[in-house]
């Protein structure tokens, strides 16, 4: 459900967007000099602390509206690491822990990686694909420690972060705790463990991806009435025309199956059997969409949607660089199969039908 404080949220994040991170303009920027500004411009308006309470130094901003400003981040593609630290200060906030100012990142990112709190308070393990983790300074992470659940936030400066990107180019870091030392931790609330976690960034990885697939289904459809081939433009050929209607049914499953894991999450007082059926039923169908979309997207296009000149890329890159976070769709359906098989059968579509 879209209320009236959502969209004047998502209305902020998008004239932001609009004024400071155009993917035209960006593209053609010879350096990354752009994204002090725009980071500055979404500080000032609370939008990384969105969901930290007010009295822990963030907007006190609900879920609802978080993922609507991330809705808007996704159709302008944007490359810096707002959904990072949306999620990182939500992390921190469950365990009562004050976020800091400035860019942050959350760890573990893989729903196999393990991060394990010693007995002296201190941080081992490793964490694969960490998204913008040199680009932070601090990381929130979720640790265990036998029984005990934990959230800590550390300096990412005491952690060796190795150097890798993603697809789209941006940092994507193997992180290494080597007995780190948090600056603050506390035990994760009841109800909260690493599953929960992977729930929740899925959730955000799909409203995003819904966003994006917006955005490159209207350059598409842009695109195929302005090229001209043989005299008309290719919108007219039915072949092009099947795969703009293709690619709009892969952006309405996107759009359907991430609204209705946001609202359902916003709504839920605990992760339960509900939220892990649409927040992994999103994340199976963004991803499948993501996948089908930026393949069609650049069909439309041809050879020009594929040179780094036209902003295309900007958005398909991260479209498949997207579904490996927090679980990609293959492990999220084995995942719910594995929760559906153990219902027994007059449960079943009780949980199908409520939804």
């Amino acid at each position: 459900m879209v209320s009236e404080s959502n969209n004047i949220v998502a209305e902020t994040a998008t004239r932001i967007f609009a004024d400071l991170a155009d993917p035209q303009t960006i593209n053609r920027a010879k350096d990354a000099s752009w994204k002090k500004p725009l980071w500055r411009a979404l500080t000032e308006a609370g939008l990384p602390l969105a969901w930290v309470p007010d009295e822990q130094g963030g907007s006190g901003a609900s879920l609802a509206e978080g993922f609507a400003v991330l809705g808007a981040a996704g159709r302008y593609a944007a490359a810096v690491p707002l959904a990072e630290t949306l999620i990182a200060g939500w992390l921190l906030a469950r365990g009562g822990i004050t976020a800091p100012s400035g860019v942050m990142t959350v760890a573990p990112v893989r729903p196999n990686d393990r991060i394990t709190m010693n007995s002296d308070g201190t941080l081992s393990g490793r964490a694969i694909g960490v998204p913008f983790a040199r680009d932070s300074q601090h990381i929130a992470v979720f640790a265990s420690a036998g029984q005990t659940e934990t959230i800590a936030l550390i300096e990412t400066k005491n952690c060796r972060a190795a150097e890798g990107q993603s697809l789209a180019g941006e940092e994507l870091n193997t992180v290494s705790f080597d007995r780190v030392k948090p600056l603050r931790s506390a035990n994760a609330p009841s109800g909260l463990d690493q599953t929960a976690l992977m729930l929740f960034g899925s959730v955000v990885r799909s409203v995003e991806t819904a966003g994006a697939l917006e955005a490159i289904l209207a350059m598409s459809v842009r695109y195929a009435n302005e090229r001209v081939a043989f005299e008309r433009p290719i919108g007219k050929f039915q072949a092009v025309q099947q795969n703009l209607a293709r690619l709009a049914g892969e952006t309405a499953a996107a759009l359907a199956a991430s609204g209705s894991a946001a609202d359902t999450l916003a709504q839920a007082e605990s992760f339960n059997d509900a939220v892990f059926l649409e927040a992994a039923s999103a994340k199976i169908r963004s991803a499948e969409a993501a996948a089908e979309g930026a393949a069609i997207a650049h069909q439309v296009h041809g050879a020009i949607g594929f040179t780094k000149e036209h902003m295309l890329h900007r958005f398909t890159l991260r479209l498949l660089s997207w579904r490996d976070d927090f679980g990609n769709e293959s492990y999220w359906a084995a995942a719910l199969g594995n929760l559906i098989a153990k219902r027994d059968a007059n449960s079943f579509w009780p949980l199908i039908a409520s939804r």
